[in-house]
């Protein structure tokens, strides 16, 4: 426990230290957030679409029913902008750029690429970690504000074939219903999930030893870890937030 955030502050510490000087290491940050924000775009969109799809017809269905029905804005920005949004993006991440940072640091590990940099003068975590940190934290970011406009606007398409809606009045309801809370919250939920899932897939990998049959290993307790530390921290950061 204590060694791993004696690992965090070095991280924090180097992170810092990444915007003070010119780093070699720019490239590994874009070809980062390239791999984890960029190519999944289209699997963001196509799960935002759906689930905003689903809200919106069981929203149409059944508030009617109790004469609640402007209350389907207020529920949709509720769990698309606050909840879902940052949570699915974050799994997504996880899935794809968690496991992936795991077994590529835990393959340079077992190949002795890490000593090869340290022997050269080269802080690996400088090099290698803090890219990957600053690359999957700024994708989280803006994989959710992708994620909420395709969430929220994208599935009216969807929406207006089973129960048609005229756009201004669909777009006056969200607009109406959305306060700066929603925002402020769904945008801190998914710097904090973009620093879990990087620091907690970097120390994974970092933490292979020496034989090749621990890297996938690393890659399961990685995604394993993370989708935990995830939860809890949207809990947290969810009650606060209807708290304060």
């Amino acid at each position: 426990m204590m060694y791993a955030l004696g690992f965090l502050g070095r991280l924090l510490k180097e992170t810092v230290m990444f915007f003070r000087r010119r780093q070699v290491a720019l490239k590994v940050l874009i070809m980062q957030i390239l791999f984890t924000g960029v190519e999944a775009l289209s699997i963001s969109a196509i799960l935002a679409v759906a689930i905003g799809a689903i809200i919106n017809i069981i929203g149409v269905s059944i508030l009617p029913q109790f004469g609640q029905g402007k209350l389907m804005y207020t529920l949709l920005i509720a769990i698309i902008t606050r909840e879902l949004g940052p949570l699915l993006t974050a799994f997504i991440i996880t899935a794809r750029s968690g496991t992936a940072i795991a077994t590529e640091l835990g393959g340079m590990v077992v190949s002795h690429e890490i000593e090869a940099y340290i022997s050269v003068g080269v802080d690996p975590i400088s090099y290698l970690a803090v890219p990957r940190f600053l690359g999957v934290t700024l994708s989280s970011f803006l994989l959710n504000i992708y994620f909420n406009i395709f969430g929220l606007l994208g599935s009216f398409l969807v929406l207006s074939l089973v129960s048609p809606l005229p756009f201004s009045e669909y777009f006056n309801g969200l607009m109406n219903a959305l306060r700066l809370v929603d925002i402020g919250t769904g945008l801190f939920k998914s710097i904090v999930f973009g620093a879990v899932i990087s620091t907690v897939s970097i120390y994974q990998g970092f933490s292979v030893l020496r034989a090749s049959t621990e890297i996938p290993q690393a890659g399961i307790r990685a995604v394993g870890q993370a989708l935990v530390l995830l939860v809890v921290s949207d809990a947290i950061i969810t009650i606060l937030s209807y708290l304060i």
